[in-house]
């Protein structure tokens, strides 16, 4: 690895899923302003989330499936007439 291009000030950071509380303890130098009391009684530096893999749609398996051919389906039905007409 190259000297000097890595910064110096890694430490324990949580990460805090703001929409369901979860908590992750990590290193990181993202800069943070706020603390935080972890589950193991220590206080850390907090970066709050809107969003983590315990919440996404896509890790929770809570996916919305769009049903594409529903779609082409109502479009055709909702101007039928005016496709009608056109021929």
């Amino acid at each position: 690895m190259k000297k000097g291009i890595h910064p110096e000030n890694y430490r324990l950071v949580v990460f805090k899923d703001m929409s369901n509380d979860n908590m992750i303890l990590t290193r990181s130098c993202a800069a943070t302003k706020e603390t935080v009391v972890y589950t193991d009684g220590n206080e850390y530096p907090v970066v709050k989330l809107e969003i983590s893999n315990t919440s996404h749609p896509f890790f929770t398996g809570k996916l919305k499936l769009v049903d594409t051919a529903g779609r082409v389906d109502k479009f055709m039905n909702k101007y039928k007439r005016h496709f009608d007409a056109k021929k």
